[in-house]
């Protein structure tokens, strides 16, 4: 698998990276551990987890494999801390809670180090220099190797990223952000993305199979083994169930029709290749699933299909984006 490096740093990470958000609670450590092997072995390196995902299990998880199945140095492991189980505060990025998050997270993993350490989201009653104090900390500890945020809008992570860039003394630049990014969900484009284009910031886009949907399951109705049908998950891929999504949904499935391959495989063949993009992060349900969207390797998609499917799904961006003139 072709490598690029994670934002304006020497780290260079998978094109496509494995996301951990069902371990430990829908994957088990069997399934976990041929998704982590299946992954490995096509080249894979970028492993994306948190500290909430599973309850810390996911974490848990991944730690009992790797070594046992995966050498530690093949892995670029990504983990995230600021997300807190209090519904009147979603996000804690304070500097002691984060740091001591990193701390239960490493002993999880069973490792000394992440090589990728995330502030899961912008937390408004922390001040943000208290947050990025925490990342240069974890990175002068040596705890984490590189920093990165996660959820972060245009404005927060200018501010985060030129802060950290600017402000005296040493500071650890942001190496990424991670967003949700595909073709029912281009947000990023308007701020986002430019943003982390200027500073040298590297995007990991997540969900970028529009919640499932891009691959076409869900054009006849919600399978009853889809995350759309499940009961704690059918909120969160309802959204792109609409009739605007259907459009962009059946552009996808004409253009891989056209060129002879899945809608999977044109969906994410599309974000991986977005300008800023560093590596997608692919969930599966299993190894045999994860093999098959992996295989996206070998394809590079016309630029004829790339601007349809941009024309087809082209966000409304005007003012102040767009030259004020021209409107």
């Amino acid at each position: 698998m072709e490598q690029r490096h994670l934002g304006r740093t020497g780290l260079r990470v998978s094109r496509i990276g494995l996301g951990t958000l069902t371990w430990g609670r829908d994957t088990d450590e069997h399934d976990a551990a041929d998704q982590l092997k299946a992954f490995w072995e096509a080249g894979g390196t970028l492993v994306d987890t948190a500290d909430v995902y599973g309850g810390g299990d996911a974490e848990y998880v991944l730690g009992q494999l790797v070594e046992r199945l995966v050498p530690r140095r093949d892995l670029v492991i990504a983990t995230k801390a600021g997300g807190v189980p209090d519904p009147d505060r979603r996000f804690d990025g304070s500097r002691g809670h984060l740091l001591a998050a990193l701390d239960d997270s490493l002993q999880r993993l069973g490792t000394d180090y992440v090589d990728l350490w995330q502030v899961h989201a912008f937390d408004p009653q922390t001040p943000l220099e208290e947050t990025l104090q925490a990342l240069d900390i974890a990175v002068s500890s040596g705890r984490a190797r590189y920093a990165g945020v996660s959820n972060f809008c245009g404005w927060q992570l200018a501010k985060a990223a030129t802060w950290q860039l600017a402000a005296p003394g040493t500071r650890t630049r942001l190496a990424s952000t991670q967003m949700e990014y595909s073709l029912l969900q281009r947000g990023v484009e308007r701020e986002v993305l430019p943003a982390a284009l200027d500073l040298g910031v590297g995007l990991l886009p997540s969900s970028p199979l529009g919640r499932g949907v891009l691959t076409g399951k869900y054009r006849t109705g919600v399978p009853s083994d889809s995350r759309g049908a499940s009961e704690r998950l059918g909120a969160f891929v309802d959204p792109y169930l609409d009739e605007a999504a259907a459009g962009v949904v059946d552009a996808v499935v004409t253009a891989a029709d056209g060129l002879a391959t899945s809608a999977l495989h044109v969906a994410l063949a599309w974000v991986r290749d977005r300008p800023g993009v560093v590596a997608p992060i692919v969930g599966a349900r299993n190894a045999q699933q994860l093999t098959t969207a992996l295989s996206v390797e070998t394809l590079t998609l016309p630029d004829e299909i790339c601007q349809a499917l941009d024309d087809v799904s082209a966000p409304v961006h005007r003012y102040p984006d767009q030259d004020w003139s021209t409107l």
